[in-house]
């Protein structure tokens, strides 16, 4: 709890390089004390620093990843408002479940299998990124290249409201909608201008029809921007659209849509911008083995791990289609994302001890 806590306190919101390469620094500080091998790799695209680790065993040979992203969604000074504390079985802090917690039993699982002189059946690596809430744009490439030389990958995301594993994510998309009408003052030239807020008005609720639980397709338009004055027709308007999707076929049939959108107002012009994000992630029969190897690990430590497929995205998503990976064997707790974030204490001997067998036994 104390190396978790040092971690919660060393604030890393993505946009704050500064806090993100003081995380690293800790990080690349404590390997460095186990002996393991470490390449501090220089952020890119405006971002912080990655932290790559192996073990000094095993060599090149496919081995064991173990990926872990250190920002977090909270800005500096959120330590202010949500300082870490303890009360009951809750410790609450800004990213103890998303996802220092889990992070740091990584390497605390690790660090105990140094201090007890045992190597595993493959090498362990692990894997840093300083992006992952905001999509990976600069680690991807990373993330990728790693996964080639892994037999299997355990990302250490929080565990599901009941401990669950995730053996499945939906794929994600941002889009940016953005209509462009004509300005003119409200009283004195109303009917030279063309609203661009009427129009996106009448985009949102075409978009958010989209929307298919039967299939598991949901759209949000999360965001609205635009205008200048209350008394000024607006000639700018901005909608930000998240899509979560399934299936690949989901995602080319939405993404044919909202490119496809059509001005109502025919003085008024359409753009369209954004991207897949991170594809679906499939459990595969590589994944399932893995799951169900996990498992019974568990049940021996005592505890019953259950499996799901999860909403949100992961670094885990990148790579779930080219080799074995289990993502959310991180801790236990709740509120990511807000001011409510805590983790349970009483998950983390438990789920340290789930890593550390998955180190010893997976070959």
């Amino acid at each position: 709890m104390d190396g978790i806590r040092r971690w919660i306190e060393i604030e890393s919101h993505t946009a704050d390089v500064a806090g993100v390469n003081r995380m690293m620094d800790d990080v690349e500080a404590l390997f460095r004390e186990t002996g393991a091998i470490v390449e501090r790799v220089p952020g890119r695209q405006g971002y912080g620093d990655y932290v790559k680790v192996s073990s000094p065993w095993g060599g090149e040979a496919p081995g064991v990843l173990v990926l872990s992203h250190l920002d977090t969604v909270h800005p500096k000074g959120t330590l202010d408002v949500l300082p870490f504390r303890i009360e009951d079985d809750c410790a609450y802090g800004p990213g103890t479940t998303d996802m220092k917690g889990g992070a740091y039993l990584g390497y605390a699982a690790y660090e105990s299998l140094i201090r007890e002189d045992r190597q595993t059946p493959l090498p362990i690596r692990f894997l840093f990124v300083s992006d992952e809430e905001v999509g990976s744009p600069s680690s991807r490439p990373l993330i990728e290249a790693a996964a080639d030389n892994a037999k299997y990958v355990i990302v250490t995301e929080a565990a599901r409201t009941k401990g669950q594993a995730v053996t499945g994510r939906r794929g994600t998309a941002r889009y940016q909608v953005t209509a462009h009408g004509r300005a003119s003052h409200s009283g004195t030239a109303h009917p030279a201008g063309r609203s661009a807020i009427k129009e996106i008005a009448n985009h949102v609720l075409a978009i958010e029809a989209k929307t298919d639980y039967d299939r598991d397709i949901s759209l949000n338009v999360g965001r609205i921007s635009g205008g200048t004055a209350d008394n000024t027709i607006p000639e700018e308007c901005t909608a930000h659209v998240d899509l979560r999707i399934s299936t690949m076929d989901d995602f080319n049939e939405i993404d044919a849509f909202i490119r496809g959108l059509k001005p109502v107002d025919p003085d008024v012009s359409l753009t369209v911008n954004g991207r897949l994000n991170r594809p679906p992630y499939r459990k595969t029969p590589q994944i399932q083995a893995l799951y169900e190897h996990a498992r019974g690990l568990a049940a021996e430590i005592g505890f019953e791990l259950g499996e799901v497929a999860a909403g949100g995205g992961s670094d885990g998503s990148f790579v779930a289609h080219k080799v074995a990976t289990l993502d959310g064997i991180g801790v236990l707790g709740g509120g990511a994302h807000t001011l409510n974030e805590h983790l349970k204490i009483s998950s983390l001997m438990p789920r340290l001890k789930l890593m550390r067998r998955l180190m010893e036994t997976l070959k």
